[in-house]
């Protein structure tokens, strides 16, 4: 059970991680060290042979211009700084693919105004941060596949974030957000979204476009209700806890007509019609076999290919609500009990789902994770 979107928070520091090649004469790890200051034998006696240099939870409150001689730089870490400055000649860095620059204070002044010019980033890392505005050199970085932003204080994506048509990996969780831009709906790469810890009220109908999308984090938001596209997605990890969800959403596919196979067959068992192996064929008998209970309690219902997926709330280990995925047998076929309120034990997750028999509880498919 997924409590903290720790998956997710792996999946990225994975791929900034995966840029670090430990050879010697490459690499320099002057992490944890207590500078104040770039290190001027650095730049004597390494500027054109580094590509990997950490720099990381020291007391740097600035790059300065030298960083510009480091022309083959492909992984630089200075996260965990003072740093409230990037100089110009960072953009002469034409070979760096990954920043990372966490816990800083950086704000959108700090950076180069051509920081765009920087066209090798795939990872950039600024979370931490004081930004209060969605940094619009970064939509420049048209290589970009990793971005995150979480923990600074943006109040809009902009729609321009189409632009960044090769991201996999977005985190703008912790911010001041109050919507999402229906663009989003157009990376089409993304496999990772977590819009968590924001003052998040609805959310576009667009993310159904996200086909790769695996991992979405909406945690901690103001969301009232899902749009029904959203549970077209793919999805592994879906983090929902804490938002006033108060009404439930379904799958919105339009569940296909049931063949006259289908409704005769419905009609024989809901009716209890008898027959033997002299009164049909065998494949018809077989066929009449694979009934289906309808999860509806109140239903006699049965269903065999044509069912509809219906989403219902339970609360688990009394802290959390998972939406489970039942099948009913129409569409038409709602439970009348409302849905389960938050609380403080599982009694209530238990209730639900007592009057389930054994072969509907078999149905039962856990989609979504809180």
């Amino acid at each position: 059970m997924m409590t903290d979107f720790s998956e997710v928070k792996q999946t990225a520091r994975t791929m900034e991680e995966s840029y670090w090649i430990e050879k010697e004469d490459e690499t320099e790890d002057l992490s944890y060290t207590e500078l104040i200051s770039f290190p001027q034998w650095l730049h004597q006696h390494r500027s054109e042979t580094l590509k990997y240099l950490k720099l990381n939870h020291n007391n740097l409150n600035m790059l300065p211009g030298l960083i510009g001689s480091f022309v083959n730089l492909t992984y630089l870490d200075i996260s965990n700084n003072s740093i409230t400055y990037l100089t110009d000649e960072f953009v002469k860095l034409n070979q760096l693919k990954v920043l990372i620059a966490k816990n800083n204070g950086l704000t959108l002044d700090s950076l180069p105004k051509q920081f765009g010019l920087v066209k090798s980033l795939e990872v950039v890392n600024f979370g931490g941060n004081n930004f209060t505005e969605f940094p619009p050199q970064i939509l420049e970085l048209s290589s970009l596949k990793c971005l995150h932003l979480g923990a600074n204080k943006i109040v809009k994506i902009p729609s321009q974030i189409y632009q960044l048509s090769l991201l996999r990996h977005l985190y703008v969780g912790g911010n001041e957000l109050i919507e999402v831009p229906a663009e989003l709906g157009h990376l089409s790469c993304l496999e990772s979204l977590v819009l968590c810890d924001n003052a998040i009220q609805t959310l576009p109908t667009t993310l159904s476009h996200l086909r790769n999308l695996r991992s979405l984090s909406l945690h901690n938001n103001q969301l009232q209700t899902l749009p029904p596209a959203v549970a077209s997605l793919d999805l592994i990890e879906l983090s929902l806890r804490n938002n006033p969800l108060v009404v439930r959403f379904v799958r919105d596919l339009p569940p296909e007509m049931p063949s006259l196979l289908e409704l005769a067959g419905r009609i024989v068992k809901t009716n209890n019609i008898q027959y033997t192996a002299a009164d049909l064929p065998r494949n018809l008998i077989d066929y009449l076999k694979s009934a289906q209970r309808c999860v509806n309690p109140r239903c006699k219902g049965v269903y065999f290919s044509s069912h509809v997926e219906h989403v219902k709330f339970v609360d688990f280990c009394g802290k959390y609500r998972l939406p489970l995925l039942q099948y009913l047998c129409s569409v038409t076929c709602t439970i009348k009990k409302p849905s389960v309120a938050y609380s403080n034990s599982s009694s209530s997750s238990e209730s639900e789902t007592d009057d389930l028999d054994e072969i509907a509880r078999k149905k039962l498919k856990k989609v979504l994770l809180g």
